[in-house]
């Protein structure tokens, strides 16, 4: 049944959203409330080829009640989506109606009232954006600057409030918003979805605190931050021509090369390693992975030219120091490219 009448009859109920998630999009027709239970989500609105992040809601909180009192068009003032897996429960509006009509009348009229109010506002502010001026160019969610704005706070805020346990440091993550708000000015859904990336990729760990939420973030060693820091500064400087760059398979065949020169004799800094040997594994798993797509290891000057031999070997000089020192830096960069391509194209 579609239409109308089954949108009315839409029943409660818990949903679940994986990260990344939509729940729903701006202009979409609404025909239910949220709470969340457990989890984030962030409220944002299109505009031009970018988004502007309005604000992050937590559990308890509640969304897409403003499409019920606006009857003439019940549509969805902005978008939501998943930081991480978020259970939310689903109140349709036709449960919702049966509430309100319940209510004492002079308590329905306040709560329209103010309802009316809120929604107002909200038109006053979404007309205030249509004048301004849009984005221009690619739209990136993470932009250099706010790259290197996070990378600094996670590494001054490690550095001047947490704790070292056993060669770990502890850091509350009330404590870094609190440092985000009050010193860096970092918008807080970049930061929700910076601090889920670092967790992705295990440069951050997360524990449970004292009140058994999961708000402890664990680092080795705060330097890292640091030095990524360092090095994003470095390219957001340089012409793009001069810029590191290696792409997702690049990658992949660097995780490879990297695992072959385990327990080769390394000399000055530099090891000879087998790529006919990579070449030959992604052919025999099919993985659409070249030795083409090793060029941009050698641009990086991660390794020598290639030598041929007659057998059909192909060998080159690993500068394995040097890759070992940057690796974490490429796979952090291609994570953060991959967060903005799919954000940049939902």
């Amino acid at each position: 049944m579609t239409g109308p009448t089954a949108i009315a009859q839409k029943k409660s109920g818990i949903k679940t959203l994986q990260a990344g998630e939509i729940l729903f999009n701006e202009g979409d027709i609404a025909s239910s409330m949220y709470i969340i239970q457990k989890g984030q989500l962030r409220m944002f609105r299109p505009k031009g080829k970018g988004f502007i992040e309005l604000t992050v809601l937590r559990s308890g909180e509640v969304l897409g009640e403003m499409s019920y009192f606006d009857p003439d068009s019940r549509k969805r003032s902005a978008s939501a989506a998943a930081i991480t897996q978020t259970e939310v429960i689903e109140i349709s509006f036709s449960a919702l109606e049966k509430t309100m009509a319940a209510l004492n009348p002079w308590f329905k009229t306040l709560i329209n009232t103010l309802a009316d109010r809120l929604r107002k506002s909200n038109e006053r502010v979404k007309t205030l954006e249509n004048n301004s001026i849009g984005f221009s160019g690619e739209f990136k969610f993470f932009q250099a600057a706010d790259i290197v704005k996070m990378l600094s706070l996670m590494f001054f805020a490690f550095r001047s409030l947490s704790e070292n346990k056993d060669g770990k440091w502890i850091l509350h993550l009330s404590k870094l918003k609190m440092y985000a708000v009050d010193i860096f000015n970092v918008n807080d859904a970049k930061l929700e979805e910076f601090i889920q990336l670092l967790i992705a990729e295990k440069i951050t760990e997360v524990s449970l605190d004292e009140d058994g939420a999961p708000k402890n973030l664990i680092v080795k060693e705060p330097e890292m931050f640091r030095i990524f820091q360092v090095f994003f500064n470095a390219q957001r400087s340089m012409k793009d021509d001069k810029k590191l760059i290696i792409s997702n398979k690049c990658e992949k065949f660097l995780i490879k090369i990297l695992e072959q020169a385990e327990g080769l004799v390394v000399d000055n800094g530099v090891v000879e390693v087998d790529l006919s040997k990579v070449v030959n594994y992604f052919k025999e798993y099919n993985i659409p992975i070249t030795l083409e797509d090793f060029q941009g290891a050698r641009n990086a000057k991660f390794c020598g030219e290639y030598k041929m031999e007659d057998n059909g070997r192909i060998t080159a000089m690993l500068n394995i120091d040097y890759l070992k020192k940057m690796f974490p830096v490429v796979r952090f960069m291609n994570a953060l490219n991959r967060v903005n391509d799919a954000k940049a194209h939902p």
